[in-house]
């Protein structure tokens, strides 16, 4: 639906509600946002020009800013990268603060977008008719937006449902079949390990991202948001119980390679065949191209192993969404640019440069199903992606402060991969460092 024919929608009143640490409210500034904003305000808008300030590190913007400018000479998009994931977030919620040096657009990352709506410190974007997009994104990704309410805080950029990448030579060396359960992966991972003990069946030293990305697949649902003040965190469902138990012989077993993911020794790994799979998201093929060059024919992708033989679920890891800063001065030109790089033409420019979609047109259609990947020897690996991201449960929810929570996991759950705590301990552990956190924000907390 185009912004010329969707119906004007009705304004919005946004406030600062809620204090989170130093940099909780937004600025001082108003930042309600326009009533009545129609296709008509926004073709205005764009007439008549201006500049946009859009922080982002995603590096496929650029082409879409560019793109953008073109279509429409009298606007200016200054694209800043300030900073990755939290060092961004950290500085948008400062300048939040302060009321002043605040972005028009901001990337925000699904697992910490509900801190800021929670404050209200980004714009419910349904006053644009951006609620009328949610059949457009596949489910993961709009649940996240949306928050599991009637709102819409952001446009979901792009996705990662999650896929098992493998090393084809590895196993078939080896006569080791895939898994297609996480019991087959623990046997495939004693099996790999037998046969060669430099080979580890994948790397792990405590990633808040998997472990949470595991537990929504396995059914878990440790996090909730009751309402603005109250929250529950709570891991002794019978999800967290299957990945703890299924982790744990991993860890016991000492069959997880003892190396970080995104450093060199990771994707040194990958290219010498010790770290045979990586459970993650569809965003990773260009990381595999571009940093294990010599694995190219070797790699293939299957779906994720299930936690009962039979299964069909899958998760997220990974994603980012534009959003609307209630501080903004210019929310016409702002979600003008949104709607244009996250469900206009933008969306095929950031495919093309290597981004996974959120957009289920796309996720469907016949030409990027049947993509062959020469990398993973001409496989059309983005039927594997897109039947992934139709089994993500849409009832998952992150905590208001999940940046915090994942900033301590380390500390807490992951020193079950350095020491005699269990990961069950381990998770008990990150659940009181979270609940401590959030009662010291003035949340209650349901444990």
């Amino acid at each position: 639906m185009s912004l010329n024919t969707r119906r004007a929608l009705r304004g919005l009143a946004l406030v600062c509600a809620l204090t989170l640490g130093a940099a909780a409210c937004g600025s001082s500034d108003d930042g309600d946002s326009p009533e009545n904003v129609s296709g008509k305000d926004i073709d205005a808008a764009l007439k008549k020009g201006g500049k946009i300030t859009v922080w982002a590190w995603e590096p496929t913007l650029k082409k879409v800013a560019e793109d953008f400018e073109e279509k429409h000479p009298g606007v200016e998009v200054d694209l800043v990268n300030a900073g990755t994931n939290d060092k961004q977030y950290t500085a948008l919620q400062n300048a939040m603060s302060a009321g002043k040096g605040v972005p028009d657009v901001a990337q925000i990352e699904y697992y910490a977008l509900g801190q800021f709506a929670l404050k209200e410190s980004v714009t419910d974007l349904s006053g644009f008719g951006a609620d009328e997009l949610a059949s457009s994104y596949s489910r993961g990704p709009w649940s996240a937006v949306s928050q599991g309410g009637d709102k819409t805080y952001a446009l979901p950029m792009d996705s990662g449902p999650m896929a098992l990448f493998y090393n084809k030579k590895l196993f078939d060396k080896h006569k080791i079949a895939v898994p297609t359960t996480w019991d087959e992966y623990v046997d495939a991972a004693r099996a790999l390990h037998k046969a060669d003990p430099k080979v580890y069946i994948t790397n792990d030293t405590g990633d808040a991202g998997l472990t949470t990305s595991l537990l929504w697949q396995a059914g878990a649902r440790p996090f909730d948001v009751k309402n603005k003040t109250a929250v529950g965190i709570d891991f002794k469902d019978k999800g967290a119980a299957a990945y703890t138990g299924t982790w744990q012989k991993l860890i016991d077993d000492k069959l997880l390679a003892p190396i970080t993911s995104w450093s060199d020794e990771w994707y040194q790994g990958m290219a010498k065949g010790t770290i045979a799979t990586l459970a993650i998201g569809a965003w990773m093929p260009a990381n595999l191209a571009s940093g294990v060059k010599s694995g190219a024919g070797d790699w293939r992708v299957a779906p994720l192993p299930q936690w009962t033989k039979g299964g069909k679920a899958s998760a997220e890891n990974g994603g980012s969404s534009l959003a609307l800063p209630t501080a903004s001065r210019n929310k016409e030109l702002a979600y003008a640019f949104i709607e244009y790089a996250n469900h206009g033409a933008g969306v095929q420019t950031r495919i093309k440069d290597g981004a996974f979609p959120a957009t289920n047109t796309d996720l469907t259609s016949d030409k990027f199903q049947q993509t062959k990947f020469p990398y993973f020897g001409g496989q059309k690996a983005n039927q594997v992606f897109a039947e992934s991201a139709a089994r993500v449960p849409a009832d998952w929810k992150y905590l208001p402060f999940q940046v915090y929570s994942n900033s301590v996991f380390n500390d807490t759950a992951g020193k079950a991969y350095v020491s005699d705590t269990s990961l069950a301990d381990g998770l008990k552990s990150w659940q009181r460092k979270s609940a401590e956190y959030g009662k010291q924000q003035g949340f209650t907390v349901h444990e």
